[in-house]
């Protein structure tokens, strides 16, 4: 089970925006597709960073609040930022934390808690987005039928 690779479960259909979609396009991009973040690319297809719902959550609880029941939040000058942010470029966590198809299930693991991410979009040699590996992908490894895994098991021995 440990030597399943990312290639085997990422994701190959991804949706993925470019750095000047607004922020409405993107809310509207992750509730067509009932995902919960979106790999912004540049225009050769290249991961550049990530829109979370976190990302775009950032920017509302730090809007004024209606009803006027909620003190404004005081935020630290990198969030300040995000804040008033409107398009992707601006909303998006980066650097992108990225993975390459050949690693297995551990890396990914490690490189999400090491950096503090939930997905990893994952990059070909050239570095162009070939897929998104999230952390529900990497723990489907342990849901295969116990025939699956002894099949596994019997061909490596």
């Amino acid at each position: 089970m440990l030597h399943r690779l990312v290639g085997d479960l990422m994701t190959t259909a991804v949706v993925s925006v470019r750095r000047d979609l607004g922020f409405k396009d993107i809310v509207q991009n992750l509730t067509e597709h009932d995902i919960t973040a979106v790999p912004v690319v540049d225009d050769q297809g290249r991961p550049i960073g990530v829109v979370s719902e976190a990302d775009l959550l950032r920017r509302q609880e730090s809007q004024a609040d209606p009803g006027g029941h909620l003190s404004a939040t005081h935020l630290l000058p990198a969030e300040s930022a995000k804040a008033h942010a409107l398009t992707a470029g601006e909303l998006m966590t980066s650097p992108a934390v990225t993975a390459r198809p050949e690693w297995s299930v551990v890396e990914a693991a490690r490189a999400m808690a090491r950096h503090h991410v939930k997905r990893l979009p994952v990059v070909d040699d050239l570095g162009l987005l070939v897929g998104i590996v999230s952390r529900d992908d990497l723990l489907h490894v342990f849901l295969r039928r116990d025939i699956a895994i002894q099949e596994e098991i019997t061909t490596d021995v």
